[in-house]
């Protein structure tokens, strides 16, 4: 008897998001990509694009995954659908690294994921992927998917010699996360802070105090940087 109460009860236990491949197309060719379902009645759907992929950077990244977590597990108070996706030339996707023309890559992703899910979308990026999402977003060419804010997790103002400006965050008003840590190599705090104070309102700038640009030992702050920033910031 009680065997057959007990086998009768609801399973309560969270249920771990369905997990799909998915192939996009993107203007240089097919682009490799996951998504990471949501929940039925998400308010948003998000795509995380991953660092650079000379150094790397693949969907796969530690930061992008964890990104991701943050946005997908209802563990953390949201729980959309999240795509990752390669860039042109890496893994499964064609075409070859370009170093620019990778935000029209983010930019098909965008529009991929407004047409599968039909909702409003959050746009992040992870160092060399948070600069091409913000220029997919907000550059001369930017998108046209109904995108409602920007995170960009470790965006370099620094690296192998050469400084980089954003001078298009200027007119962009889309609503805009710096996050990153305080020990970033390639992004020098007083540099960051910069780039910041240049973009238009509204703006948010975070420091994780001890973290580098990988998030080292810092990844569940950046994940409660990045959520809790969006849950104040959305309805």
């Amino acid at each position: 008897m009680n065997a057959a109460i007990a086998h009768s009860q609801p399973d309560r236990t969270p249920k771990a998001a369905r997990v799909r491949s998915v192939d996009l197309a993107g203007p240089a060719g097919r682009l490799e990509a996951i998504v990471n379902e949501g929940s039925p009645d998400a308010a948003y759907a998000a795509v995380v694009c991953h660092p650079h992929p000379l150094g790397g950077g693949t969907l796969h990244n530690k930061v992008v995954y964890h990104a991701m977590k943050a946005l997908n597990d209802p563990a953390w108070g949201l729980g959309w659908p999240v795509l990752r996706f390669n860039f042109r030339g890496v893994g499964l996707s064609q075409g070859a690294h370009d170093g620019e023309a990778e935000a029209e890559d983010v930019a098909a992703a965008l529009e991929w994921l407004e047409n599968a899910f039909m909702r409003p979308l959050i746009a992040v990026g992870f160092s060399f992927g948070a600069a091409m999402m913000l220029k997919a977003c907000c550059g001369r060419q930017r998108t046209k998917a109904d995108v409602r804010a920007a995170a960009a997790l470790g965006l370099p103002t620094h690296a192998e010699g050469r400084d980089y400006s954003y001078h298009f965050l200027t007119g962009c008003t889309l609503p805009k996360l710096f996050l990153s840590g305080d020990h970033d190599r390639f992004a020098p705090t007083a540099q960051l802070a910069q780039v910041a104070a240049a973009a238009a309102e509204p703006k948010q700038l975070m420091l994780l105090s001890g973290a580098d640009h990988f998030f080292r030992d810092q990844l569940k702050p950046m994940q409660q940087a990045l959520a809790g920033w969006l849950k104040e910031l959305l309805p």
